[in-house]
């Protein structure tokens, strides 16, 4: 028996023109053993209809809130929960809107106000429509919230236009949609603090000391502990990233003020550590632009250490994570560093990895890591971080089934 087959997903099909790619996302979700019930919106019986869908998922199709037949056989507030997904396709502006409003004035809407249960949109608009502001704040508050948003994709569409708005391919939304349905979520129970990004540390009003890190690393691993199960906090520096679905996000610019958003955000069961955090915070910051001298000559800066937050955590007395995990950027001498960090800092694992100017590490898609704990090292191929997330969340999993 496939882990998929007591699978059930309801789709809701809302009025684009896409919505005639629902008959081939129903067969092909049909098609890997789930399965599938349709809400149907008014305008999206517009573009299909409910016995062309009812026929390919042997369901009723539903489409009234105010219906007696419906409430006493299935109840909107069932019907939201009775799933183990719902995946909007298409996604219309004009859903998204309601969603982040909480509007609830058909039964599309209701019944995605009333659900607890994972939701994936799958966008679908005019590329004006798709990139208008009002959109894109729209689509950030319901990521923040925990929606899975696909797509859109970028081509020609319906309207004569070019751009980003065209509905993903069934064959890939359904491709997301298993690979969420087939996770393992071993981790459900617990909780993960990751930290990521840069950190500021201010000069004056206008300059700071940083470095390079683009928080790619770090929110890929909030992300793969989320996806299996873990209740998840990312405190995380400036970085141009979207937030990832799921995670609680905390942003914050300086070293001290990520500390103290670490220790708020505890107890935690597993941190990763994954921020590259400025060494050194500048003592005599002005509060006003500091002004080149007629001389040519610049104050001074004194600097002392920033809080070592993976030590901090490490070496905690009580409230100390089972799991505390490092990084140890480096340009030379990887592996022994590592090691010596490891020990230094007392974190029970650290991950190396070259950050010299060759490898494009930061700010970069791809990395090259060991991982070094009380037993050894390992290296692990070159590898987008996401995959390296991955790997090391199947680690922590097996670590904490031990």
């Amino acid at each position: 028996m496939s882990i998929l087959d007591d699978k059930r997903i309801l789709l809701v099909v809302t009025g684009g023109i896409a919505a005639f790619k629902a008959l081939e996302l129903v067969r092909l979700i049909k098609a890997n053993g789930i399965h599938v019930r349709v809400v149907l919106t008014e305008s999206g019986s517009k573009f299909v209809t409910p016995l062309s869908i009812q026929a390919l998922t042997e369901d009723k199709v539903y489409t009234e809130l105010f219906s007696l037949t419906d409430e006493s056989e299935m109840g909107h507030i069932q019907l939201s929960r009775d799933a183990d997904l719902i995946l909007v396709a298409p996604a219309t502006a004009n859903i998204l809107a309601k969603m982040r409003a909480g509007i609830s004035d058909d039964l599309a809407s209701t019944v995605l106000l009333a659900t607890d249960k994972p939701v994936f949109v799958a966008p679908s608009m005019n590329v004006r429509m798709w990139e208008h502001a009002a959109t894109q704040d729209n689509i950030g508050v319901l990521i923040k919230r925990g929606v899975e948003v696909l797509g859109p994709d970028v081509g020609a569409m319906a309207c004569g236009e070019f751009g980003a708005g065209r509905m993903c391919e069934p064959a890939e939304i359904v491709q997301h949609v298993l690979s969420f349905l087939s996770l393992n979520k071993s981790l459900e129970g617990k909780t993960a603090l990751v930290t990521s990004g840069p950190t500021l540390e201010p000069i004056d009003p206008v300059r700071f000391i940083s470095n390079r890190s683009s928080g790619k690393q770090g929110y890929a691993m909030a992300s793969a502990l989320s996806k299996h199960g873990a209740k998840t906090t990312l405190v995380t520096g400036p970085t141009n990233l979207r937030d990832p679905s799921g995670v609680k996000v905390i942003k914050i610019e300086t070293a001290a003020d990520m500390l103290q958003a670490c220790l708020d955000s505890l107890p935690a069961d597993i941190a990763i550590c994954a921020a590259a955090v400025a060494d050194w915070r500048v003592v005599n910051n002005s509060e006003q632009k500091i002004k080149k001298r007629d001389s040519g000559s610049v104050s001074a800066l004194e600097l002392n250490e920033n809080p070592d937050i993976l030590k901090t955590l490490s070496q905690l007395h009580s409230n100390r994570p089972d799991l505390v995990v490092g990084f140890a950027a480096e340009t030379e001498n990887l592996i022994n560093n590592a090691v010596k960090k490891r020990k230094n800092k007392g974190c029970d694992w650290i991950l190396a990895n070259d950050v010299s100017e060759t490898t494009g590490t930061f700010g970069g898609e791809n990395n090259l890591v060991h991982l070094i704990t009380d037993k050894g090292s390992e290296e692990w191929p070159l590898m987008l971080k996401e995959d390296v997330a991955i790997r090391l969340v199947e680690k922590i999993v097996k670590e904490i089934e031990r």
